[in-house]
């Protein structure tokens, strides 16, 4: 096979699978139809007369040759994508473009409304538009292109490029008035003994706090699972139950009234807030732009 009967979108088709594992998922993050990626990886198969990839569970697995070809391929797309973006001036005042973010629900909250001010003032034209993805497919739409950054505590999302942005910990979100309080005499840290007396609302999208509980045996101390943290507050502050929360957010309900912020001896209590981006978009233009502001607006000093 020669160089010139090859299709340049055949190459992003085979990366894609390869990187999903799945013709279907490949297919969602190249935002083709599934029956045209296959197709392309038909196509692909009679011009290197490999199969590529056979079935293997719910997906695909890579041939050998397939496994040989992907390192080269991926190398080959990350040098092109930074050729054609090499020297390409970005002009936040005028541009026209679409951001798109991973976020949690919580991290919409504490982040998008600097965000999205910044973007007025510095690149109306600018619109942004967050998606929760698994956590296992965020460094594949990255990747793809399907992502542009993810923002939050993702411990799990490997092979990215990524920066840290802030520190903080989880603390223990209670009403104002809550019968604990008035038992408690001093300021210190809650205790396991007082923790094992709660009650609590856990948050299904925020698997860490979950697992903070079960580490410390209080899952049958769960009243209520909610999906997201949106209904949360209003729900503690209604009701005695306690809400493991983030202090950089939940420091906010407590100053505007109505709840008491606690610290707590919890386990796997710290945590580290990056920015995730691929390596293949380091120097887009548009998106180093981005990521500067990003890390601008949020950073923490230290």
């Amino acid at each position: 096979m020669h160089v010139n009967d090859l299709d340049l979108n055949l190459l992003r088709v085979f990366d894609a699978i390869y990187r999903a594992g799945s013709v279907s998922r490949a297919a969602a993050l190249l935002g083709m139809a599934q029956p045209a990626t296959s197709q392309a990886l038909t196509r692909l198969r009679l011009l290197l007369k490999d199969p590529l990839f056979v079935r293997a569970g719910g997906g695909v697995a890579p041939t050998p040759r397939a496994q040989r070809m992907a390192h080269g391929v991926q190398t080959a797309l990350a040098t092109l994508q930074a050729v054609l973006h090499a020297d390409q001036p970005f002009e936040a005042a005028s541009a026209q473009a679409t951001l798109r973010l991973h976020l949690s629900d919580i991290g919409e909250a504490r982040f998008l409304p600097q965000l999205m001010a910044a973007l007025h003032a510095q690149a109306p034209g600018v619109r942004a538009e967050t998606m929760p993805w698994p956590h296992e497919q965020i460094a594949l739409a990255l990747d793809s292109g399907a992502l542009d950054f993810a923002l939050g505590f993702l411990p799990s999302v490997q092979g990215t490029q990524q920066a840290r942005v802030l520190d903080d910990r989880y603390g223990v979100l209670l009403r104002e008035g809550h019968p604990l309080m008035a038992r408690r005499r001093r300021t210190r840290a809650l205790g396991v003994d007082e923790l094992a007396k709660l009650e609590y609302v856990a948050v299904r999208s925020h698997a860490q706090t979950l697992r903070i509980l079960r580490m410390l045996r209080l899952e049958s101390r769960v009243r209520l699972t909610a999906a997201h943290f949106l209904a949360v507050s209003a729900i503690v502050r209604e009701t005695d139950l306690a809400v493991l929360m983030p202090l950089d957010i939940a420091s906010d309900f407590a100053h505007n009234g109505g709840y008491a912020l606690m610290d707590a001896a919890l386990p796997a209590q710290r945590f580290t807030v990056s920015l995730h981006w691929s390596p293949r978009y380091e120097n887009d233009p548009m998106l180093r732009w981005a990521r500067e502001l990003i890390l601008g607006l949020f950073r923490a000093e230290g």
